[in-house]
């Protein structure tokens, strides 16, 4: 069963005079559960499609659907509960709180939807367990490493178990091993915790941990690869084919 469902958007900015059209005309949907990567090169309309899908920004036309809502309806009160409700962030940047330690940052998503302390105590420590941070919980970001504080993200954006996690560009700011880590942890929500992933990357190896690539140019979808039975290594391989299909430099995308 399709969880989101996107119907013939579009996204113009500028006016009359000087207009350009971010996302043209772009339908697929994702399934729950699923994980799926969308690639293209700077410019292409992948984060544009994302902000869209977060609400972040609206749509020009068409239509997106998350577990039944139409989120292109919704307006004031109703978008910000359904933001706080429904979807996870997670930011090339972190955007953790610096004067909050990591224990707060996360329980700061469970304190907005007004949880009860013992239960947000449970949801937080169990969460840092499988993310491998109860370390760092009481530690303030400026002394957490770039891998922990991308860890305590990820712990703040599936807490609250959201219907979609949203991430853009989770690994660009890690070094190799970090980003590494932060990919198993990606494996183990979507895996264990049925956490459906919709991800933007620019790098092939990141994309190669989701179950579907979306590729798209120009605002519109070039091509799409699903990963079956491949192995991480042929599904790797199979990204790249399609990255240098796009025109890109290879080495852009590793």
């Amino acid at each position: 069963m399709a969880l989101l469902e996107i119907k013939n958007i579009e996204k113009y900015y500028g006016n009359k005079s000087s207009l350009t059209k971010a996302i043209d005309d772009i339908s697929f949907s994702v399934e729950a559960g699923e994980f799926v990567a969308i690639m293209g090169a700077s410019g292409s309309g992948k984060t544009t499609l994302l902000n869209c899908v977060s609400t972040i920004d609206r749509v020009t036309a068409g239509h997106i659907l998350l577990d039944g809502t139409d989120v292109t309806k919704l307006k004031g009160k109703a978008l910000g509960q359904f933001r706080r409700d429904k979807l996870g962030f997670i930011f090339q940047d972190f955007n953790l709180l610096d004067t909050l330690t990591a224990y707060e940052n996360i329980a700061l998503a469970l304190s907005v939807q007004r949880r009860p302390v013992r239960q947000i105590d449970e949801a937080v420590n169990t969460i840092a367990r499988q993310l491998g941070i109860t370390d760092v919980l009481q530690k303030y970001p400026y002394q957490m490493s770039g891998g922990q504080k991308q860890r305590v993200a990820s712990a703040r954006a599936v807490v609250t178990e959201p219907k979609l996690v949203l991430a853009d560009e989770p690994t660009g700011a890690l070094d190799s091993k970090s980003a590494r880590l932060l990919l198993d942890r990606f494996h183990y929500l979507n895996r264990e915790h049925g956490a459906t992933i919709l991800m933007v990357t620019h790098d092939s190896f990141t994309a190669s941990c989701a179950s579907r690539v979306l590729f798209i140019k120009d605002g519109k979808i070039f091509n799409e690869i699903s990963r079956g039975d491949d192995s991480r290594k042929r599904f790797f391989d199979k990204i790249i084919d399609v990255v240098s299909l796009l025109g890109g430099d290879v080495s852009d995308a590793l």
